[in-house]
């Protein structure tokens, strides 16, 4: 297979993508914080000092998403044309997070719908960092992506 992001001189370059098709194109992406049942608790109770902790993480999702490009430096910017998180928790100690992205372009949204996860779980941390800091993030992974060349892609649970 060869590697797109390397020009003749073997650097790093940003794909031409001026000859793709315009497709429908979506990619999903999860990651799980990791926390005290405590934590957890007063997450879904709305009793973290600084608000409610879902609330600004789904912002943040968004907005990441949204600016992609500005700080994953090969990225295309792309006009992104849904966002939608989800969140779930196992009742006791961990906290799912789930993203995602479509747009209909040239290439494809996985860095996007992984931005978004992974600023969603960072907002959580950062809301909740006074109450815990032993929080964990990760795994973070694409579970699924829609449209372009390389065809779907769903991850086997």
């Amino acid at each position: 297979m060869d590697l797109t992001h390397f020009n003749e001189q073997g650097r790093a370059r940003m794909v031409d993508i001026s000859d793709k098709a315009v497709t429908a194109r979506s990619a999903t992406a999860a990651t799980t914080v990791r926390m005290e049942a405590d934590t957890l608790s007063r997450i879904k109770e709305g009793k973290i000092g600084k608000g409610d902790v879902l609330s600004v993480a789904q912002v943040a999702a968004v907005m990441a998403a949204k600016k992609t490009s500005d700080w994953i430096p090969m990225c295309h910017p792309l006009p992104l044309t849904g966002i939608d998180v989800r969140f779930e928790d196992n009742g006791t100690d961990e906290l799912y997070i789930e993203a995602t992205v479509k747009t209909t372009g040239k290439t494809g949204v996985e860095m996007e719908a992984l931005t978004a996860v992974s600023a969603a779980a960072l907002t959580v941390y950062d809301m909740c960092k006074a109450l815990q800091k032993d929080m964990s993030i990760g795994p973070t992974q694409l579970l699924a992506k829609n449209g372009g060349k390389s065809g779907d892609y769903r991850i086997d649970k």
